[in-house]
C-alpha cells in the first residue's frame, strides 16, 4: 500500500509560499500597435501581451466552455475614428482539460499574446479597450481575477486632403460629451440599510428578538493587524522522503534483491574491508541520486500542469505501470541486456575502489527487473514537483536499498536472525504487482475525461479497484496461485498469522470502497478517482436538502446564484451582515468566483466533510461573494473604488473591491470569519484540502466570537 500513498502525495509536497496579506498580480500587461505611423483607410494590428509569472497560467479568449473559468475578454469603446475587422485572436495558447468544469481549455504560459486588427477612419484616432482576465497557479491552487483599461492614443494618422472635416466635429463633439459623462462616474454608493430595532429571526419564533447595537451602515470587514500573521502553507519533502525510504525497503523484500543481501556480505567478509563495505554503500546510494539528478530539470513545476491534465503522457504512464505490474504477477521478466550487466561485472572485478562502485553498479542492474517498477513509480510520483523532489526520492529509495548491505557488512552475525529465501518472496511481488495496475487507472481516468469517453466513471474506476483488493485478499490467504509460486510454501496451505493481518487491512479498505458506489465522497480518493458528476447514482446527494439551515429572509441573487450541500445563505455582504447580527451569529465569508476550479474543489472535498457541514449550518451565517458575477447592479447602486478609483457597476466588481479594499488581498478561494460588529476574529484561511485545518479554522472562529459577544 505504500506505493499507492507515494501517488497520493503528489502535488501537495510542493513547497508553496502563500501570504494572506498581500495583493497578488501574477501578470504584467503591456500593449501596442504593429506600426506608429499610418493613413486614413489603412489597417493594422493592436497587441496585447501579458508576461505571467512562474507556475500561473492565463485563460485565453476562445474555447467552448459555458459555466467555466473566466476567458480573457477585450471590450473595445465604439468610436467613429476606427473600425473593428474581425474578432481578437489569441495567438498559439497551449490547450488543458479542466477537470472541475470537465471542459477543454485554453490557456497562456509565461507570455500571452492577443491581437485585434482594426481600420482607420480619422486622423483623431483614440482607441480604449476595458480588458478582463484570471490566471491560476499550479502550485498553491489559488486564483486570481484582474481587469483594466488601455487607452491607444499616441499612433500617428497621416490625413487624406479629402478627409471630411464634419466627421472631425463629430469626432470631437462625442468626446466632450463623454468627458461630461465621466464626471458623473465619480459618485459614490456606500453599503446602508436602514434596520428595525427588534428584528426576529425568521423561521424560529421560539428564539427571543435579538437588539441590535451596532451602526446602521456597513461598511465591510476590518481586519485587526494582530491578526495578521505569515501564515504560509509549506509542506516539506519529509512526507516524499519516508514514502521513498519505505519503497527502498520493500525493494529489498523481492525475489531478485532479497537473496543477494548473503552474497554481497560473504564477498566483504572474505576479502574486503569495513572501509569498502562503506563505499559500497555509498556507491548504491551516488547511482540512485544520480539517475534522480539526472531527471530533476524535467520534473520541475513547469511539467506538473502538462503532466496532469494531457492526455498524452497519461496514457504512457498508464501503460507503463500496466506492464510494470504484469511483470510482477509473473506474465513475463524486464530484464536489461545481458551484454550490459557483463560489461559492468568485469569492471567490478578489477578490484579496489572502483571494482568496489563497479559492484554496487553490478547490483542495481541485476535487481533491476524488481526494483524497476519502484523507482519508476517514484519517478513518476516526483514529476511535476520541485526540482530536488526526484533526487530526494531517488536518495530516500538508495538509502533503504544499501543501509542492510553495509551493516550486514560490518556485523556478518546479523545474517542468522534473517529469514531464509523463500515463496514468501514472490508474494510480495505479486502483492505489488496488483498495486501497480491498480495506480494505472488514475492516469487513463484523466485521458478518459479528456476525450469524454465516459468509459472509466467512478463507479467502474471503484468496481476496478474493488476487484484488485479482493483479488490481493484472497491471494495473501492462498485462494490462488500465481506462475512463481513454487515450492513448498506454494503446497502449504497453511496461513500464516502476518498473511491473515494482511488480508484484514486489505479486505478493510474494500469496505471502505464499497460506499463510493453509491455517493459516499473518499475523501481520502478524491484526487485519485473520476470526479462524482461521472457517478450514475448519488445516494448521498438526496441527502442535501435535509437538515437545512434557518436564515433570515430570502436571499437576494438566490436565482441564479447557489451554495453546495443544501447551505442555506447568502450572496450579498451587507444581508448577510444583517442575518448574523439578527441571529447573533459570526460570518462566514467565502470569496469565491465562478470561474474559480479549486473554490469548486473545496466544496467537494472539504465542505462536503460532515463536521465542517455541521458547523457551517449550525455555528454561521453564510455568504458566497462571487468575484466575477457579471449582473449589473441598479445605477443607485454604483460607487467609485478607494482602491483604484473606478466605478464598480456589478455584483463581481464590488465584491472584488471589498475583498481588495478590506482584506489587502485578491484570490479566491478566501475564507473570513467576522463578528457582528465586522471585525475579522481570526487570520483568513486560503486552499486547503485538509478537512481537519478547516475545522479548526471554524472551531477557532466560533470560540472567539464568544469570548469577545
Amino acid at each position: 500500500m505504500f506505493v499507492n500513498r507515494i501517488i497520493l502525495v503528489i502535488g501537495w509536497l510542493l513547497c508553496t509560499v502563500t501570504t494572506y496579506t498581500q495583493v497578488l498580480n501574477p501578470s504584467k500587461w503591456s500593449v501596442f500597435s504593429s506600426t506608429e505611423t499610418t493613413k486614413i483607410g489603412n489597417e493594422l494590428d493592436l497587441i496585447f501581451s501579458a508576461t505571467i509569472d512562474n507556475n500561473w497560467y492565463l485563460y485565453s479568449s476562445e474555447f467552448n466552455c459555458e459555466d467555466g473559468p473566466i476567458k480573457t475578454t477585450f471590450s473595445f469603446t465604439p468610436n467613429a475614428s476606427y473600425q473593428l475587422v474581425g474578432s481578437i485572436k489569441a495567438i498559439n495558447p497551449l490547450d488543458k482539460h479542466d477537470e472541475n468544469f470537465e471542459c477543454d481549455v485554453k490557456i497562456f504560459k509565461k507570455k500571452a499574446e492577443f491581437r485585434q486588427r482594426i481600420k482607420i477612419l480619422s486622423t483623431k484616432l483614440k482607441i480604449t479597450v476595458e480588458y478582463e482576465y484570471q490566471v491560476c497557479s499550479d502550485l498553491t491552487g489559488l486564483c486570481v481575477p484582474g481587469d483594466g483599461e488601455f487607452v491607444f492614443d499616441n499612433i500617428k494618422i497621416e490625413a487624406k486632403k479629402s478627409e471630411d472635416r464634419s466627421q472631425k466635429i463629430e469626432d470631437e463633439s462625442k468626446g466632450d460629451r463623454k468627458q461630461e459623462l465621466g464626471d458623473e462616474d465619480e459618485q459614490v454608493s456606500s453599503f446602508k440599510f436602514q434596520v428595525t430595532d427588534n428584528p426576529s429571526i425568521v423561521g424560529d419564533s421560539t428564539k427571543p428578538a435579538i437588539s441590535i447595537r451596532y451602526p446602521v451602515s456597513i461598511s465591510g470587514p476590518i481586519l485587526d493587524s494582530s491578526l495578521v500573521k505569515d501564515q504560509t502553507q509549506s509542506q516539506s519533502l519529509w512526507g516524499f522522503f519516508i514514502l521513498s525510504f519505505l519503497a527502498g525497503l520493500a525493494a529489498l523484500l523481492t525475489p531478485c534483491v532479497f537473496p543477494m543481501i548473503p552474497m554481497t556480505v560473504s564477498f566483504f567478509t572474505g576479502r574486503g574491508t569495513k572501509f569498502q563495505a562503506l563505499v559500497y554503500g555509498f556507491s548504491i546510494i551516488l547511482i540512485y541520486t544520480l539517475i534522480g539528478a539526472v531527471l530533476a530539470p524535467l520534473m520541475g513545476p513547469e511539467t506538473a500542469n502538462h503532466l496532469s491534465t494531457e492526455w498524452i503522457p497519461n496514457m504512457i504512464f498508464f501503460s507503463v505501470f500496466i506492464v510494470f505490474g504484469l511483470s510482477f504477477l509473473g506474465l513475463f521478466e524486464i530484464t536489461l541486456p545481458g551484454s550490459v550487466i557483463n560489461r559492468v561485472d568485469q569492471q567490478a572485478e578489477k578490484g579496489g575502489l572502483a571494482g568496489v562502485f563497479f559492484m554496487a553498479f553490478t547490483l542495481v542492474l541485476v535487481s533491476f527487473s524488481c526494483t524497476g517498477p519502484l523507482v519508476g513509480s517514484i519517478l513518476v510520483s516526483s514529476a511535476g514537483g520541485e526540482f530536488l523532489k526526484p533526487i530526494v526520492g531517488m536518495f530516500a529509495f538508495a538509502l533503504a536499498f544499501a543501509i542492510p548491505f553495509t551493516l550486514f557488512a560490518f556485523f556478518p552475525g546479523w545474517l542468522k536472525s534473517l529469514p531464509k529465501s523463500g515463496g514468501w518472496l514472490n508474494t510480495v511481488k505479486v502483492v505489488l504487482g496488483f498495486i501497480e495496475i491498480a495506480l494505472a487507472f488514475k492516469f487513463l481516468s484523466i485521458a478518459d475525461q479528456a476525450f469524454h469517453w465516459r468509459i472509466l466513471d467512478r463507479e467502474i474506476n471503484l468496481a476496478i479497484w474493488i476487484v484488485i483488493a479482493l483479488l490481493i485478499g484472497i491471494y495473501l490467504m492462498k485462494g490462488f496461485r500465481m506462475p512463481g509460486d513454487t515450492g513448498k510454501d506454494a503446497e502449504d496451505k497453511t496461513v500464516s498469522v502476518l498473511r491473515i493481518s494482511l488480508a484484514m487491512v486489505v479486505f478493510t479498505f474494500v469496505m471502505y470502497l464499497v460506499p463510493g458506489m453509491w455517493g459516499a465522497p473518499l475523501k481520502a480518493l478524491a484526487g485519485y478517482l473520476p470526479p462524482m458528476s461521472t457517478l450514475d447514482f448519488n445516494l448521498l446527494s438526496a441527502n442535501d436538502k435535509q437538515n437545512p439551515n434557518q436564515i433570515c429572509d430570502t436571499p437576494k441573487y438566490s436565482e441564479f446564484l447557489h451554495l453546495p450541500h443544501g447551505i442555506n445563505g447568502y450572496f450579498d455582504y451587507t444581508q448577510a451582515m444583517m442575518c448574523a447580527r439578527q441571529q447573533n451569529k459570526p460570518l462566514f465569508i467565502d470569496f469565491t468566483g465562478h470561474g474559480c476550479t479549486n473554490c469548486r474543489e473545496m466544496e467537494a472535498r472539504v465542505w462536503s466533510d460532515p463536521q465542517v457541514l455541521q458547523r457551517l449550518k449550525n455555528d454561521y451565517v453564510v455568504v458566497a461573494l462571487y468575484v466575477d458575477d457579471k449582473t449589473i447592479l441598479p445605477e443607485s447602486a454604483w460607487y467609485t473604488s478607494t482602491y483604484d478609483k473606478k466605478v464598480k457597476k456589478t455584483i463581481g466588481k464590488q465584491n472584488a473591491d471589498l475583498q481588495i479594499a478590506k482584506l489587502n488581498n485578491n484570490a479566491q478561494p478566501f475564507y473570513v470569519l467576522v463578528g457582528t460588529d465586522e471585525r475579522v476574529l481570526v487570520s483568513p484561511k486560503p486552499y486547503d484540502l485538509k478537512a481537519e485545518n478547516f475545522v479548526k479554522f471554524l472551531d477557532e472562529g466560533k470560540r472567539r466570537y464568544n469570548e469577545l459577544y
